[in-house]
């Protein structure tokens, strides 16, 4: 019986947590959905930024595939209240100036 009662209250208080988790994410302004992609996007985020220290050494199909990941990133970030990811900025800005660069090297090719 204690332990049926150890049981429910853990469950109560997990089920509380994700509740205050929730009106949190709600009184931000987000989706819930939007929030679990940004998390996804900072793992990203780490990935690419280590990819965009060597993307002057980066093939056609590489750039393609920085392009389509940077774009996905960017659009998770814009979801997301700035104050969450002040902490990142930096390598926020590195990886778009990265994929500004490599969209004009693009494009100056497709024009020539």
């Amino acid at each position: 019986m204690v332990i049926l009662a150890i049981i429910y209250i853990l469950l109560l208080i997990i089920t509380a947590s994700v509740c205050y988790t929730v009106v949190q994410i709600k009184l931000y302004g987000m989706n819930v959905k939007d929030f679990w992609t940004f998390i996804k996007s900072i793992q990203d985020l780490d990935i690419l930024y280590k990819f965009s220290k060597r993307y002057e050494n980066m093939s056609p199909q590489e750039q393609l595939i920085f392009l389509s990941e940077a774009e996905k990133m960017f659009s998770a970030f814009d979801k997301v209240p700035s104050q969450i990811w002040e902490d990142e900025y930096d390598k926020y800005s590195h990886i778009l100036e990265v994929y500004r660069s490599i969209r004009m090297i693009r494009w100056a090719d497709a024009n020539s």
